[in-house]
């Protein structure tokens, strides 16, 4: 084993992923082809057409979150980033409850996607029953493991699905867009409602408050652009990571903010009927069938499938690498196993088979009791952004102490009290639009709870482990231990 680094650390990863790897990660992540595929049709319903209008307004917000978080990166590149900076800015005990959210949006987030998003479109691609419990059961299973397998044979493998997701995700949005809109443009006259114009962008649906209205349309961004840390969880394994996972973190917030809003245009102004599209289960796919017909639909469908598997390959990814890091600081039940990386594979597998368990067992619950499934995934909207609001906390706090962190290869100069000051405006006006409606007081409760069970552990074994020195962040170059930082 390698002596420590400069965080402390003995090194546990070989360093193989290059800046197209990791971009592929934190894009592939976001997936604007999941998020608006999942997203749209609550959008439609709610605001009407203009919801699309809603979609940059959730980009520059998310954007400057993600200057934030870059130049965290650039400063502290390791595994289990958010943890890890709040952590380090704030104490471990601050560091823990953000570590905690991100487990809990990764154990709810990954059988989620399986199985309310996955599933049915597989099912339906292959000429199953989409609406069979037991056959969307399967399929979600099949998905996690084979996600978690290729995690756990090689990273280079996850990597290698997400360089081909970057492609998909073009291909199964922005291309198929333009595509739409250039039939719409040349075959408008042929729509049901006799060719609506770009005017058709600014319609709202009459019956919706507008405040609601508001709340429902941009929760198309807000659902989708969240995830770009993904390349910072996996730091400790990217080359050159103190420049590289800052500018992947970058690229691909601004990437599938500028094609997200391109596709949104193109699927909108496609739209041969709308109240058609707003009655259809998968608006988007009555979009592509009216224009494409249902051979080409299917093809359309299959690359989402596979930018929706793609995500749950780099998710697998991301939330073992949270549970490594902190497992690795002694934070977690099991934390001996926990922090284990094979020295064959290089992949933490202990951490890989525990998260696949946690998944499946949820997964299992889901299948049984599915109205509190659906509260459940509903959490994981608002737990990013409390993610995202905590560690931006502690940046504005703490900022002064990045520089006895290491030198970045990113810094917001003068420029970053602005930045963060407008970036927690934003995620506060979300967090409030996720939790203050009846229509999300469920959700609330499940994050609620989940804050209890990590405060019990914390009350019950962690804050003696933190006391007596065997949990917390190792002593750093500076010399500085971890009980000088809990009472910093």
């Amino acid at each position: 084993m390698s002596a420590p680094d400069e965080a402390g650390y003995a090194t546990a990863f070989p360093r193989v992923l290059r800046r197209f790897a990791l971009f592929a990660i934190a894009f592939s992540v976001v997936s604007i082809t999941t998020g608006i595929f999942v997203n749209y049709a609550y959008g439609l319903t709610t605001l009407g057409p203009a919801a699309v209008w809603l979609w940059p307004v959730a980009a520059v917000g998310q954007v400057l979150v993600v200057l934030v978080l870059a130049e965290l990166a650039g400063h502290m590149p390791l595994a289990g980033a958010n943890y890890q900076w709040s952590a380090r800015l704030v104490n471990t005990g601050f560091g823990y409850t953000v570590g905690a959210l991100g487990l809990l949006y990764g154990a709810v987030g990954l059988p989620g996607i399986a199985l309310v998003g996955l599933a049915p479109l597989a099912a339906t691609v292959v000429g199953l029953d989409a609406a069979d419990p037991l056959t969307l059961l399967v399929i979600a299973v099949l998905a996690l493991v084979v996600a978690f397998v290729v995690n756990i044979v090689r990273v280079q493998w996850a990597a290698r699905v997400n360089n081909l997701a970057v492609f998909a995700e073009i291909v199964g949005t922005v291309v198929l867009s333009v595509l739409l809109l250039a039939l719409w443009a040349t075959h408008r006259g042929s729509t049901p409602d006799g060719g609506h114009g770009l005017a058709f962008l600014t319609t709202a649906n009459p019956g919706t408050p507008l405040a609601d209205g508001i709340v429902g349309g941009a929760l198309i961004g807000i659902f989708t652009l969240v995830g770009f840390e993904a390349a910072a969880d996996m730091a400790e394994e990217a080359v050159d990571a103190r420049r590289t996972v800052p500018r992947a973190m970058i690229a691909a917030a601004v990437i599938s903010g500028v094609l997200g809003m391109v596709a949104l245009i193109g699927f909108t102004v496609a739209i041969p009927d709308l109240g058609a599209v707003e009655a259809s289960p998968v608006p988007l796919a009555a979009i592509a069938e009216f224009w494409l017909g249902p051979a080409l639909t299917a093809v359309f469908l299959i690359i989402v499938v596979f930018s929706m598997f793609a995500l749950l390959v780099v998710a697998a990814a991301s939330n073992s690498r949270l549970l490594f890091a902190m497992a690795r600081d002694g934070l977690l039940p099991g934390s001996g196993a926990l922090r284990r990386v094979n020295g064959r594979t290089a992949t933490p597998v202990v951490a890989l088979v525990t998260s696949l368990v946690v998944c499946l067992v949820l997964l299992a619950y889901g299948t049984l009791d599915g109205a509190a499934f659906t509260i459940l995934v509903g959490a994981t909207a608002l737990v990013p952004y409390l993610i995202y609001l905590l560690t931006l906390g502690g940046y504005l706090a703490r900022r002064r102490r990045l520089r006895a962190l290491g030198a970045g290869s990113f810094s917001l100069g003068r420029a970053a009290l602005p930045v963060a000051g407008l970036a927690m405006v934003w995620l506060v006006a979300v967090v409030a639009a996720l939790t203050l409606p009846e229509a999300f007081r469920a959700a609330d409760y499940v994050v609620l709870g989940g804050l209890a069970l990590t405060g019990l552990w914390y009350v019950a074994v962690l804050r003696r482990r933190l006391r007596d020195g065997t949990a917390g962040l190792p002593a750093r170059s500076s010399g500085r231990p971890e009980q000088e930082m809990e009472t910093a």
